[in-house]
């Protein structure tokens, strides 16, 4: 079990049906009454006692409220694609799977950005990667509680299952032989490679990817956030698929 704070993702995880206990700094916070109506546990605690829960040190950051929440959930890859294997024109499924991606703060963007855009899943690799926790929680608004994760222990054999599944794997790498992000056709299964910051996508993820897709980067730094990244692409193949 982990704690969650601020409104936003303490509502998400109520609306999720996943919270064990609810700290409050007043009866006079909004979020009494709805304890009362969904019957959930609450305790009322100073502002400093949701501070020590936290591990802050400021009313900002838990805006009166911390949720205590059972471990987050990770769905197994056949779940993730369940709902995939019947596609039609009019819904290619697509999935995000994460190389070595190891900031909390980004694995929380992406799986808000998932969450936004529709995204069937995302995928992680159990090793050398961050895990779903109280600040993928925070960072992700609530998200984290609605996009199915999977995590894997290989990703080299995950792509093979996935192609065998009939998706295309589209790695996000800047190089010589990468397609711009916006000169390729998309419909069709997807699942988007994100590699980490410092390394991109490893040797033998790449090796196993259909294409490479790359951003134009016309200033001076050679890379982007994942997370933005992540969102650019994203948001490309959704447009894609709509024009076609």
């Amino acid at each position: 079990m982990g704690y969650v704070y601020s409104k936003n993702s303490v509502k998400e995880s109520i609306d999720n049906n996943n919270v064990k206990l609810l700290y409050l700094n007043s009866a006079d916070h909004p979020f009494f009454r709805i304890a009362k109506e969904k019957k959930i546990n609450y305790k009322i605690v100073s502002d400093k006692e949701l501070d020590k829960l936290i591990g802050v040190k400021t009313k900002v950051l838990h805006q009166g409220v911390v949720a205590l929440v059972n471990d987050y959930k990770y769905y197994s890859l056949e779940e993730v694609i369940s709902n995939n294997d019947n596609h039609s024109d009019n819904h290619f499924p697509l999935l995000v799977m994460l190389d070595s991606l190891d900031d909390p703060h980004n694995l929380g963007a992406i799986l808000r950005i998932c969450d936004a855009a529709g995204v069937d899943g995302v995928i992680i690799g159990k090793n050398r990667s961050t895990r779903l926790n109280e600040t993928v929680a925070r960072t992700s608004t609530g998200a984290i509680e609605w996009v199915k994760v999977c995590e894997v222990t290989n990703l080299t054999q995950t792509i093979r299952y996935l192609k065998e599944k009939g998706y295309f794997i589209v790695g996000a790498e800047y190089e010589e032989k990468s397609v711009m992000y916006d000169k390729c056709r998309y419909d069709m299964p997807i699942c988007l490679v994100i590699g980490s910051e410092g390394f991109g996508v490893s040797e033998l993820v790449k090796k196993n990817c259909d294409f490479l897709v790359k951003i134009p980067m016309l200033g001076h730094v050679n890379s982007l956030n994942a997370s933005v990244s992540c969102g650019i692409l994203v948001y490309e193949i959704i447009r894609n698929r709509n024009q076609k």
